[in-house]
């Protein structure tokens, strides 16, 4: 009886095995390996660019009406150049421009070491460029940042992206390097008009004026009184208030012809149709302060003054 029973018990064991239980389960496949990349394919581009809520308010520094200055109307030379920066955050404190066989570069000072790289172009342009590309900075005396950038053209819009050392990002500019900060020896013969190039004999003529800068509220009469002795021109500039003490062009400071009413004043016309850069000290704020503008007196409005 022992024997037929474990015979029995024997049967039906083989029988489960048969039928799978008491099995181990099977293992789940393992998930397909991603395909590695081709070589020489190039990464996914790391997104390092500055987006427009994450910039300073973008200011206007292109003038529609400007007309490029480009290398070729321009001495060779080194010359202090003004610069306006679309951003407050990308402050050139000075700049020298050197013009050299056809060619601009300028040396820009910053005000401080926030960039570590720029780049001739935009942000995007400047994520995707190869490193060699990128322009990096040099040390001045103080140990602000300096950059050495390309100038196309003085009087145009210039993209410049500047890559921050603390927010590790690419951020847009747009630089305009003026004409008008230069001196009138910096450009060639024939570059503007003078009064000597438009043949204009000795005597008295009248002048359209327009002005430029600060506030944007001051006003300066036109036309203006004009007169050319020896082949110069001087203008009489009266201002639409008497607060002006003294107005400046470069170092030479010229003072008012009166005491009373308008301040009137008698500076040189180096040049016609190009916007001369003048700074004007006024006494209407608590302190003294000087003012810069820009005057431009227009060729083709001279006329013999009555």
């Amino acid at each position: 009886m022992k024997k037929t029973f474990l015979l029995l018990l024997s049967l039906i064991l083989t029988a489960l095995l048969a039928a799978g239980c008491g099995a181990a389960p099977e293992a789940t496949p393992a998930a397909p390996e991603t395909p590695a990349s081709e070589p020489g394919t190039p990464a996914e581009p790391k997104s390092d660019v500055a987006s427009a809520d994450q910039m300073a308010p973008v200011e206007d520094v292109v003038d529609p009406n400007m007309v490029p200055v480009y290398a070729d109307v321009l001495q060779d030379g080194t010359y202090d150049v003004t610069v306006d920066s679309s951003s407050s955050m990308f402050s050139v404190t000075a700049c020298e421009l050197t013009v050299a066989e056809g060619t601009m570069t300028a040396v820009m000072h910053m005000g401080g070491t926030g960039y570590l790289h720029v780049y001739p172009g935009t942000g995007e342009e400047a994520a995707q460029a190869e490193e060699s590309t990128l322009i990096p900075y040099a040390e001045d005396e103080s140990g602000a940042h300096t950059f050495t950038f390309p100038v196309e053209a003085l009087d145009m819009g210039l993209d410049c992206a500047a890559f921050s050392k603390k927010k590790e990002l690419w951020y847009d500019r747009t630089l305009v390097f003026r004409a008008d900060s230069l001196p009138q020896e910096a450009f060639r013969e024939g570059a503007f008009a003078t009064a000597e190039s438009l043949g204009l004999s000795g005597g008295n003529y009248t002048v359209a004026v327009t002005l430029e800068g600060g506030s944007g509220k001051a006003s300066v009469e036109s036309p203006a009184s004009m007169w050319v002795e020896n082949g110069k021109a001087w203008a009489v500039v009266v201002w639409g208030s008497s607060s002006y003490d003294y107005m400046r062009i470069g170092e030479e400071k010229f003072l008012p012809l009166n005491t009373e009413g308008s301040s009137t004043f008698e500076i040189p016309v180096a040049a016609f149709d190009r916007k001369l850069t003048v700074y004007a000290d006024t006494t209407a704020m608590s302190t003294p302060h000087e003012i810069e503008y820009t005057l431009c007196f227009d060729s083709a409005s001279i006329k013999l003054a009555p």
